[in-house]
């Protein structure tokens, strides 16, 4: 029998995925000593199963598209994809599902990488196989989350593809049902639908993309619809089985449908089941609830970042949520007292409640930052909802012929700034991050006037926002 062995460090980071690497990048940059543990991949979900696999299946889907709106040049984009040629593209992305160059980038920040299961100890220890790392300051869980599956009796047996198997699979199925619609169920049901697999949707709800403003899911279902898909709202599943390699699905209605495969894309849980929670007092796979510094609520030195906190499930806030853990267990280690952190301070991540940003990698891409109308009324804000069609720009209609696409901005009538931005339209995701900036920084209306937006392209929509504000 092998004697445990015990090394110290300053931080033991649990989970190497994005949110842990950059967890380890600060502490590491503050001089702390830092252990990291992973049992699967370095870089984690986003690397491997998500934002790059994914976003690399959809990037030629979205090129031909709007090559498609060029006069001159859609005539030479109407045949099919390629589609070995973009899973190979995807391929090298995700680098083959290998980390030697992420695992070497650890080595390069100076942070010890371990390799297995980690498992809290107790207060301030990880087991790791047979050793035990001690934590003097902070231990982070940086263990995201997983794919979850309704309880349908024998999905098991059926296989069905969750979001690891929709972003990594080496085929193209000839038929796909997505059950669900958000952002994996709509990405991929646009990836699937141009590599030319037969592709239904069903939607338990009335819409696409519900936690984003309504027009949002619509124009998407349009556009999924125009391209061959059969996108179904209010459609729950009953029962599926798989026989002979065919899948079939029942719905609530009592329709039956066959496919390849069936990808569901209905929720995530954290990865807390089975670290060792109940070991400092805490429920196993619970999400864990933490303050503006990342710090698990009743503890001084247990910290979640990312996914397992659930403030925001996407990869750029969690890693925006490391830096600012990183910074906030640096300060505690140098003994700086940090009850209370101020709002927007280095050691809060303030941006967690209303200035979230997200894009949605569709055609059309949908991209919003801080709150829908409906949010802004619950949460008690006296505000305009001011909406633009993005076709009334001049830079839409350069993008490409038959532009469609809508711009809102929620505006606060009493204190009049942005509570929040949403875009709709081909190439709108690279207009998101000057929303970011108006809602967190809090610009006030009549100073955004003077922020003038380049002629012509698609950012004059803000012109046309704060016109239509101005004006009605």
């Amino acid at each position: 029998m092998t004697e445990s062995e015990t090394i110290a460090y300053d931080v033991v980071v649990l989970g190497a995925g994005p949110v842990g690497e950059n967890v380890a990048d600060r502490t590491r940059a503050a001089g702390l000593t830092t252990a990291v543990v992973e049992n699967e991949l370095i870089g984690g979900e986003c690397s491997y199963w998500a934002c790059m696999p994914s976003k690399a299946l959809l990037r030629p889907v979205i090129a031909r598209a709007d090559a498609r709106r060029l006069p001159g040049l859609r005539q030479a984009v109407q045949g099919p994809l390629d589609a070995d040629a973009v899973l190979a593209r995807r391929n090298w992305f995700t680098g083959d599902w290998t980390d030697d160059g992420q695992a070497d980038w650890l080595a390069g920040i100076g942070a010890d990488l371990y390799r297995g299961h980690g498992r809290l100890a107790g207060p301030r220890a990880v087991t790791v196989g047979d050793r035990t790392l001690t934590a003097r300051h902070a231990v982070v869980v940086s263990t995201g989350t997983r794919a979850v599956l309704p309880p349908l009796p024998g999905l098991a047996e059926v296989r069905p593809w969750t979001s690891r198997e929709a972003t990594g699979s080496q085929t193209v199925p000839g038929r796909l049902v997505v059950v669900g619609g958000g952002v994996v169920a709509t990405e991929m049901a646009t990836a699937y639908q141009a590599l030319g697999s037969e592709v239904t949707v069903l939607v338990r709800g009335k819409g696409l993309l519900n936690r984003m403003e309504p027009f949002a899911g619509e124009l998407v279902a349009e556009a999924l619809t125009e391209a061959g898909a059969d996108v179904r709202t209010g459609t729950s599943v009953e029962s599926v089985t798989r026989v002979d390699g065919t899948v079939t699905v029942v719905t609530g209605t009592g329709d039956r449908i066959e496919a390849d495969e069936i990808l569901f894309a209905t929720g995530r849980a954290p990865r807390t089941d089975d670290i060792g929670l109940d070991t400092v007092g805490l429920e196993p796979g619970s999400w864990l609830t933490v303050d503006d510094s990342l710090r698990v609520t009743g503890t001084d030195w247990l910290y979640a970042t990312g996914d397992v906190n659930r403030r925001a499930l996407l990869t750029h806030q969690g890693k925006y949520q490391a830096r600012i853990a990183g910074a906030a267990i640096a300060a505690r280690a140098a003994g700086t007292l940090l009850d209370g952190v101020e709002p927007w301070s280095a050691h809060a991540a303030t941006a967690d409640h209303e200035t979230v940003p997200q894009v949605v990698f569709t055609d059309p891409e949908a991209a919003a930052v801080g709150l829908s109308l409906a949010e802004a009324e619950q949460a008690g804000y006296r505000v305009r909802a001011v909406d633009v069609d993005m076709s009334s720009v001049a830079g839409a209609g350069l993008y490409g012929e038959g532009y469609k696409g809508r711009a809102r901005m929620v505006v606060d009538l009493e204190e009049e700034i942005l509570r929040g931005v949403t875009f709709v339209g081909p190439g709108v995701g690279e207009l998101i991050h000057s929303a970011t900036v108006a809602v967190a920084g809090r610009v006030p209306v009549s100073r955004l006037w003077h922020a003038v937006p380049s002629y012509p392209t698609l950012s004059e929509i803000w012109l046309r926002l704060l016109e239509a504000f101005r004006d009605n």
